[in-house]
């Protein structure tokens, strides 16, 4: 075909009791951004891991600049002029940006380590001036934020000077400032003629900046149209072979006595004043841009994090906690926002993520009852229904919602009466996102309090019975449900209006 940048034939791939590809076309042009869509399990990251040499094809062909291509590594890819932008970080944090930028390709800036090293730095520099990234290039990566290290791994791949540059899920931890300048970057990208595959679940973004979008579903191709003659509800139908009607299931629960109290809790250059309560039956919304102090007040509360002052009310009474085990000893439970870093525990089984947190219970004398250890985990994976071949499975294997299921199913073992969900649907599928939703509110209704920190007011608006607003490091308003207003809550968290002091 005339400007095909890579052709994918009929390709299939096979895992033990398992088919994850199914025969796919994927048909991508010079200058071209092409959206890939689906959800999570649906082939999406099992292709791109063939595209880049990470696993074998069962079967099909790939076709590459007219030439058949099979690569066998990702230098292969590399080589060919093939880049990734991993949606989740896969920098190394003990090394600074321009190690990680130049990791692996560092002999293009000379024999030496001095030369390579004032080289790289200057190359890196020169790549963060001319994206206007505001990002050290001799930083530290582990002091950095999640939207910095996001851009970073942007210019990494960028820096590879690629023709075919893979983009998963490259907004989901950008500020809005940061994702106005991604669109602005491969918007030059593809006046350069590079081609780009974007991977996402934000539906406005494939409307805002891609030519044509695929979709898969259950390791098949579904369906290619041009963004121009598809509308978004025919594309979450395609998606999920289904019409999600309602998609904030919102359950009328009644709320119950304050369950957890925040006292004058304050972090210098973080947060200050902070005060509020939840109550049992309630889904208490956190919103604020990036920076605001969201994440950094809930890890104080959970104990990742120290604080310098303030009291923490459990049912009334004061509870000190000053390391997790604290907080979960008092049934306060936490799924932070970085599921690959926090969350879970890649190289371990299903099994062994959810029960990590529940070892004592489950063992006798020092030792574990394997029984007991497997009726819980079956127990979890029933009721958060969570997708997976086996218990034993990796949790790596498993889409990203299914992950984030086993995450919940794991603090749910621990039989939290608080539970903190820091971006709960971050990278995941609309499919998936209902069904987080629906869970939110089942726990909601067995009296829990829910703490829900998001970026998404849809689902804010959706799911929450009401929201604070955070504005640098303060609580500067609170808005009920019969009250929710995106205009207002914009303008509270840009420190614009305020309506007066939150409770």
């Amino acid at each position: 075909m005339e400007n095909t940048r890579l052709q994918i034939n009929k390709v299939s791939k096979r895992f033990p009791g398992v088919l994850a590809l199914k025969e796919v076309d994927f048909t991508l042009k010079e200058g071209q951004v092409h959206a890939l869509i689906g959800e999570n399990g649906a082939g999406k990251s099992t292709l791109m891991n063939i595209i880049l040499g990470l696993l074998p094809p069962s079967s099909g062909t790939m076709v590459l600049n007219g030439k058949e291509y099979s690569p066998q590594s990702p230098v292969d890819a590399r080589d060919a002029g093939i880049s990734m932008i991993h949606q989740e970080i896969s920098l190394v944090d003990t090394m600074p940006v321009y190690e990680n930028v130049w990791l692996g390709n560092e002999t293009k800036f000379g024999s030496t380590v001095f030369s390579q090293k004032k080289k790289m730095i200057e190359a890196t520099g020169k790549i963060l001036s001319d994206l206007n990234m505001d990002i050290d290039p001799v930083a530290p990566i582990q002091k950095l934020t999640i939207s910095k290290m996001q851009m970073v791994e942007i210019v990494k791949a960028i820096s590879c000077d690629s023709n075919v540059i893979i983009m998963d899920e490259p907004s989901s931890s950008l500020t809005d400032a940061e994702l106005e300048r991604l669109f602005s970057i491969i918007l030059e990208l593809r006046s350069q003629g590079k081609s780009i595959i974007y991977i996402t679940h934000k539906l406005d973004e494939v409307f805002k900046i891609c030519d044509s979008v695929t979709v898969f579903r259950d390791g098949q191709f579904i369906a290619e149209k041009k963004v121009s003659e598809v509308d978004k509800q025919e594309l979450v139908n395609l998606m999920v072979g289904r019409e999600l009607s309602d998609m904030y299931p919102k359950l009328d629960i009644p709320i119950g006595d304050t369950v957890l109290e925040v006292r004058n809790m304050n972090r210098l250059g973080k947060f200050y004043d902070v005060n509020f309560s939840v109550r049992s039956g309630e889904i208490l919304g956190f919103c604020g841009l990036v920076g605001a102090g969201r994440t950094e007040i809930m890890q104080a509360l959970f104990g990742l994090e120290p604080k310098d002052s303030g009291e923490v009310l459990l049912r009334g009474k004061p509870i000190p906690i000053n390391a997790t085990h604290d907080a979960i000893d008092n049934r306060i439970a936490m799924v932070t926002e970085d599921r690959r870093g926090s969350g879970i525990i890649g190289g371990l089984s299903v099994k062994m993520n959810i029960t990590v947190a529940h070892l004592h219970s489950l063992s006798k004398y020092g030792f574990l009852n394997e029984r007991a250890e497997n009726e819980a985990c079956k127990k979890a994976i029933d009721s958060m229904s969570i997708k997976t071949p086996s218990m034993e499975t990796l949790v790596s294997l498993l889409s990203g919602g299914n992950q984030q299921k086993v995450i919940i199913g794991k603090w749910m073992l621990t039989e939290p009466d608080v539970l903190i969900m820091d971006e709960p649907t971050r990278g995941i599928d609309v499919g998936a996102k209902s069904e987080i939703y629906k869970l939110m509110g089942n726990l909601a209704s067995q009296g829990k309090g829910i703490i829900m920190i998001s970026s998404e007011l849809p689902e804010l608006f959706g799911v929450c019975d009401r929201i604070l607003v955070l504005h640098q490091g303060r609580i500067i308003d609170e808005f009920l449900r019969g009250d929710f207003n995106q205009e207002a809550v914009m303008q509270s968290a840009f420190g614009i209006h305020t309506k007066g002091d939150a409770a």
